[in-house]
């Protein structure tokens, strides 16, 4: 069974031989308590070509000190020094329960022993006036060997200042301080293992990443002339440095690629909101591909939207139905007592329950899946090797703003038409089409922005609040049909459906208020400057 905790730590450099400062005389520390030596022999592992460490992840597996076992230390602020630390017992083999958080970045790659880090760790401990710890003072004597063929040694000593559970940070700020006048400073390397690699193995500055070779990205089918002209158009942006349409469009795909691999090991950790952001992901990479199909070729790219639209799909079969249900859950609470009449709460409870699909396994299971991995693999050698087309090289303020003024037009052509529909069904399916519509409309604007600034930006800005109105008129719409399912269920067990037809009415009447702001919303996000700003 692994265990997770949040570690806050600083590490300094240390001289062989410097003297640690007397630390007890930091405001709120009343003793600094000296808790003895400890040996610890600590083998790091990673992919031959260092997936984890490019990734500022850690993998050990340690003997000694009190804390013996596998180690798992996934970044969540580097700057901070803040990282979760995912345990699990000693074996001779990389625990399960850790390699699947590490399987995005590994996949069909082999973990393997890298570094070997011995250390003589002198640990004290600071406490506060009533005995409590506030935080863990370490200060190490380090000798790394390097386990792959050709590797070196090295040899150095650094301090470790780790917050106790709970604690408050601006302790860290005040020890910092302190140490400071002691002429020691914050450590340049992030982790042992990073300063091992690099001291073992002076010639290598870090493991490599993937070069983008656009010039050899041409548009499938073409003619040998035209494709040949297209290489060149797309090198000759590439050669003037940074700054083309396709380098706009790439970077915000690279984003959403690595938004994906990074939140893997959070959703199999169950994080809070992590499915959700994770499905965005695939679906602002699904949205660039056909938002931007005269700069990357659809004939390619579609393919990999439909992947992503799987991905997205699994990912939310439970979501969907959790979200559904807190808002149910608020409508009823929300109610007064008088008007609940039978058993409400337990008959939401039943229907609930019997719609879950066992969320976590069936997960878990699918980011385990080969065709999970083959999608990260497809999506990685299509960044490495895009499928530009013409559009890719020109000046981003001459063929972006054709990409939201196109967008923007198909989401004008929905909104009318949902507009001019009478309420009812048609009108419902008219307003979600809008909704999509605007979504991706804002995507595109989303992606735009690093490269048009303010237009772009306004225009993602009112697209979204486009998006949100419709969205909340659908959530509305299922909502409605959940309640006619359980209202329906109610009377078939001969209870009241009085409260579920209360809770419809008041999702109709919420349906109802969305349609009369769509308007309001629609005219401020269509105003003609925003238009004329993009160009249009």
């Amino acid at each position: 069974m692994a265990e997770t905790k949040r570690e806050i730590e600083r590490k300094y450099d240390l001289g062989a031989d410097a003297e640690l400062p007397d630390l007890s005389g930091v405001a709120g520390v009343a003793e600094a308590v000296d808790k003895g030596v400890a040996e610890l022999d600590a083998v790091y592992w990673d992919t031959p070509d260092q997936r984890l460490a490019a990734a500022s992840i850690t993998l050990r597996r340690r003997t000694g000190g009190a804390d013996a076992g596998w180690h798992l230390k996934l970044p969540v602020s580097l700057a901070e020094g803040v990282r979760d630390e995912v345990q699990a017992p000693l074996s001779d083999t990389v625990p399960r329960a850790l390699s699947g958080l590490v399987r995005s970045r590994v996949r069909e790659s082999e973990l393997v022993p890298v570094v070997r880090l011995l250390s003589a760790r002198e640990l004290s401990h600071l406490l506060d006036a009533d005995g409590a710890l506030l935080a863990e003072v370490s200060s190490d004597r380090v000798r790394a060997e390097r386990l792959t063929e050709g590797g070196g040694t090295a040899e150095w000593c650094e301090l470790e200042v780790e917050l106790a559970d709970g604690g408050d940070p601006a302790l860290l700020d005040r020890v910092e301080k302190k140490l400071k006048k002691k002429g020691v400073r914050r450590s340049s390397s992030p982790s042992k293992l990073s300063r091992a690699l690099a001291e073992t193995q002076p010639t290598q500055t870090g493991p490599a990443q993937p070069a983008v070779p656009l010039e050899g990205a041409v548009r499938k089918g073409k003619k040998a002339g035209k494709r040949e002209a297209v290489a060149e158009a797309v090198q000759e942006a590439v050669e003037e440095g940074p700054g083309s349409a396709g380098d706009h469009v790439l970077a915000y795909l690279r984003a959403q690629r690595d938004a994906l691999v990074s939140l893997d090991p959070a959703v199999r950790r169950d994080l809070p909101d992590s499915v959700h952001q994770m499905r965005v992901a695939t679906r602002r990479m699904r949205s660039a591909f056909r938002s931007y199909g005269k700069i990357l070729d659809r004939e390619i790219t579609d393919p990999v939207g439909e992947e992503l639209k799987w991905l997205a799909g699994e990912l939310g079969v439970d979501r969907d139905q959790e979200v559904l249900t807190e808002r149910l859950t608020s409508r009823i609470a929300a109610l007064p007592r008088a008007l609940l009449l039978g058993p409400v709460r337990g008959r939401l409870r039943i229907w609930t329950t019997s719609r879950r699909t066992g969320s976590r396994r069936r997960t878990v299971a699918v980011l385990d899946s080969k065709r999970y991995l083959a999608l990260l693999d497809t999506v990685d050698a299509l960044i490495a090797a895009p499928p530009l087309r013409k559009a890719a090289a020109k000046e981003p303020g001459q063929a972006l703003p054709k990409v939201l003024l196109k967008d923007y037009d198909r989401l004008a052509g929905r909104v009318e038409l949902a507009l001019a529909l009478d309420p009812g069904d048609q009108r419902d399916l008219a307003m979600h089409d809008a909704r999509k519509a605007a979504k991706r409309a804002r995507y595109a604007g989303e992606a735009a922005t690093p490269a048009l600034g303010r237009p772009a930006k306004d225009f993602a800005k009112r697209t979204k609040a486009v998006q949100t109105v419709l969205g909340d008129h659908q959530d509305s719409v299922v909502a409605r049909e959940a309640l006619r399912t359980l209202a329906a269920q109610a009377h078939q067990a001969g209870e009241s459906a009085f409260t579920w037809g209360l809770l419809y009415g008041q999702e109709e009447r919420s349906a109802a208020d969305r349609e009369r702001e769509l308007p309001g919303v629609w005219a401020e996000a269509s105003e003609p400057e925003l238009r004329a700003a993009l160009g249009g």
